[in-house]
């Protein structure tokens, strides 16, 4: 038996049946190894070299792992084909003792017969420089994130983080924000004549006075504009006549496929993101079992494969016609940075139309499927032409111009259109012009004009701050998602419709990190450590230099931060409650877990109390009989914490022993982003996290279901209403309840 190791479970089943008898897959469901979360883990005075220990709740999975593996005759590792996959392989191959330069990594862009069958011919060993890239990231994120965090918990309020894309992201947002605020809207007027020929009316607008630019800044000018104009004659001076081109966009890269499935389709980030990787694992199809349909989800380069483009032009020849195949085949220049070793996002093959997959695919997955499919086909087909008109009118001393656009050659518009055209104020004045020549002398109907306010710039969506990151080069592919909804967690941003807000403590966050760490926070710093991550990739830097170079100063900055005493920390609260212990007012302090009440006179006394959701201190409960402290022999107390009862010493503070009231070892789910498993997380309230963070950031504030929403393919949480069960769909766009079979649970 040999056995292929690969990252989802969701991909399992299409992946197993491609490559026949003889092997066994085996999901590892992401990360078996990480940083422990507890300690620093990066030795900084050993060349920083890093710490992995198994992840705790991965040490069932490496079992299973390690009792497969020796049962195998060959072990071949399958994860994605990406830095963080043959990080993965690494870590499994370091666990399994193989040889990473044997021949042992197999990798495949996407999940076909023939791309499973093409990978099993051409094994190579571990990619040293991808790991060594995956390596030198996630090292570089542990230092930011545990040498910050400390500082913004200190100054600000406990449990806040601080991140090395995160932290730049959230600075955005916040200097956009404060850039709406301090917009000053200046007035203008817009101004154009409504003239004629003929029966045809159409609309000209006024651009010059003199044949200088002209700008209307009030209504006065506008009256001295139309008494100027009152009686003059409008007639033609120049047309020019032209055939305009228009050209395909590229196919898909992760951010731009982000980008338009939140503008054309009303996906979010998570949505879309989710619904990707489902139709790149595998789509139950009846009579064929699951079947993959786009390629590798998680991607920044533009690159389309020689027989995906022989394939699209005769697709393209068969469906529409010779004149839709542009005569040299449309190549996309990708980012410097782009791992180009990857494709777009395309179908696999073009025969699986939308419409064949109508009645199979979920609404959700139906929507992505043909947005992915569409711009791929658009991307190698012809340009489209117009037929275009520009002409200017002369009326005194004022200049009017007047544009038409009719569509001569459909060409890639056919298939895609990137963007809805906005229609005119008037209807078609100015779309369906008559036939004009230099020298006509055109009819006048009225004057148009309206009191206008310039605007401020628009506030993030999710998809423009995903544009803004790939285009300052913040961030990768696979860390777009997290990083915007992990701001959300942390409760840095909100929402507001579609546009992103900045809180107030995101505010307080940026403003804390720009005065200690300036560089961290600086973009082009930001995006010049991706580039030296991509430098690792290629072999012409050493990992563990890019990190030193970094590091020098770093940890100066942070003790100076961590020593002078500038705060804006809110001040505490005074309340009414009098210690018992040494007869002070207590204060209201705001803590890791929320508000709670402690004595002025710490450290010389040292009570506190809790608060409840009311704001009034909860009383300290008396000790039960029978339960002894097994390390004083004091009697215990039956306490009352955030997830459930548990036991503490009465000798506290001396005796700090506490005992959880066990319950049974449950199953949290599997995360819908990345497939590895779901932790039950102890903040300030219990949510459910992947055990993949911080490589993969998501949350959930209910229990997740491996159930999908049979309406729209969306993962589904568990909730209970009027006592019933349900099962509810996490896409606010779907939001589908359906009510569990409590006696099929239960069993």
């Amino acid at each position: 038996m040999k056995l292929v190791i690969i990252e989802g479970i969701g991909k399992k089943e299409t992946v197993e049946k491609y490559l026949g008898k003889g092997y066994k897959v085996f999901a590892t469901r992401g990360h078996i190894r990480d940083l422990p979360s507890k300690t620093l883990a990066v030795n900084v005075k050993d060349n920083f070299e890093p710490r992995y220990e198994i992840i705790p709740t991965q040490k069932e999975i490496v079992k299973k792992l390690t009792e497969e593996a020796a049962k195998a005759e060959e072990i071949l590792l399958a994860t994605d084909p990406d830095r963080e996959g043959e990080a993965i392989s690494w870590h499994v191959a370091e666990l399994l003792g193989l040889d990473k330069t044997d021949n042992i990594r197999i990798a495949f862009n996407e999940i076909s017969k023939n791309a499973v069958q093409e990978a099993l011919k051409n094994p190579r060993p571990i990619d040293e420089n991808l790991v060594d890239a995956q390596q030198a990231r996630r090292v570089l994120d542990r230092l930011v994130g545990y040498k910050l965090s400390p500082v913004l918990c200190k100054k600000i309020q406990s449990k806040l983080s601080a991140g090395r894309v995160q932290s730049v992201t959230l600075r955005l947002i916040v200097e956009r924000e404060r850039e709406i605020r301090a917009f000053k809207p200046e007035e203008y007027w817009p101004f154009a004549s409504i003239l004629n020929k003929g029966k045809k009316s159409f609309k000209a607008t006024l651009t010059t006075k003199n044949d200088k630019k002209i700008k209307i800044g009030n209504k006065a000018e506008v009256d001295k504009i139309v008494a100027e104009l009152e009686g003059k004659e409008y007639a033609v001076t120049n047309v020019k006549k032209s055939v305009t081109r228009s050209k395909p966009s590229a196919p898909f890269t992760t951010s731009t496929m982000q980008q338009d499935a939140l503008n054309k389709l009303g996906m979010s980030l998570s949505q879309t993101t989710q619904t990707a990787q489902n139709l790149y694992e595998g789509i139950e199809i009846p009579g064929e079992g699951k079947v993959a349909l786009v390629t590798y989800i998680r991607t920044d380069s533009t690159r389309v494969s020689a027989g995906a483009m022989a394939e699209a032009k005769e697709f393209i020849t068969q469906n529409y016609g010779k004149e839709y195949v542009p005569n040299k085949p449309n190549i996309y220049a990708s980012k410097k940075s782009a791992q180009d070793a990857h494709e777009a996002i395309r179908p696999i093959t073009l025969s699986r139309t939308p419409d064949s997959l109508s009645g199979v695919l979920s609404r959700t997955n139906y929507k992505l499927y043909k947005l992915i499919y569409d711009r791929f086909l658009a991307s190698q087909m012809s340009d489209a032409t117009y037929d275009s008109l520009n002409v200017d009118i002369k009326a005194g001393d004022y200049g009017f111009k007047v544009t038409g656009k009719t569509p001569k050659f459909a060409g890639y518009t056919a298939v895609y259109k990137n963007f809805i055209e906005p229609k005119d104020d008037e209807g078609d004045e100015s779309t369906n012009l008559p036939a004009l020549a230099e020298g006509d002398k055109l009819g006048f109907e009225k004057y148009k004009f309206e009191q206008k306010f310039t605007k401020p710039p628009a506030r993030y969506t999710e998809a423009s701050i995903v544009k803004a990151m790939e285009e300052k080069g913040i961030g990768r592919p696979a860390t777009y998602t997290p990083t915007v909804t992990l701001l959300f967690s942390r409760g840095y941003t909100e929402k507001e419709g579609k546009t992103i807000l900045p809180t107030e403590l995101g505010e307080k966050v940026t403003d804390m990190l720009l005065k200690y760490f300036p560089d961290i926070m600086n973009v082009k710093f930001t995006a010049g450590m991706e580039e030296q991550l991509d430098e690792i990739e290629d072999g012409s830097r050493i990992w563990r230099s890019v990190i030193k170079d970094f590091y020098a100063g770093f940890e100066d900055k942070v003790a100076m931060a961590m020593g002078d005493s500038f705060s804006l920390k809110a001040p505490d609260e005074k309340s009414d409650v009098v210690c018992e212990s040494c007869g002070s007012l207590m204060v209201i302090k705001q803590g890791r877990f929320g508000k709670f009440l402690a004595c002025p006179n710490y450290p010389k006394c040292k009570n506190t109390k809790a608060l409840d959701s009311d704001g009034k201190p909860v009383e300290v409960e008396a000790p039960v009989e029978g339960e002894k402290c097994e390390k004083c022999g004091k009697p215990m107390v039956l306490r009352k914490g955030r997830f459930g009862d548990f036991w503490a010493c009465s000798g506290y503070p001396k005796c700090k022993n506490i005992k959880n009231i066990e319950g049974k070892e449950e199953n949290y789910g599997t995360c819908p982003l990345c497939g590895k498993p779901l932790k039950a997380v102890k903040g300030r309230s219990m949510f459910f996290g992947c055990t993949g963070y911080p490589d993969c950031k998501f949350t959930s504030a209910n229990k997740v279901s491996d159930t999908k929403c049979p309406e729209c393919g969306a993962y589904m949480t568990e909730r209970k209403y009027g006592g019933k069960d349900y099962l509810v769909c996490s896409s606010k766009e779907c939001g589908k309840k359906y009510v569990v079979n409590n006696e099929e649970k239960s069993n």
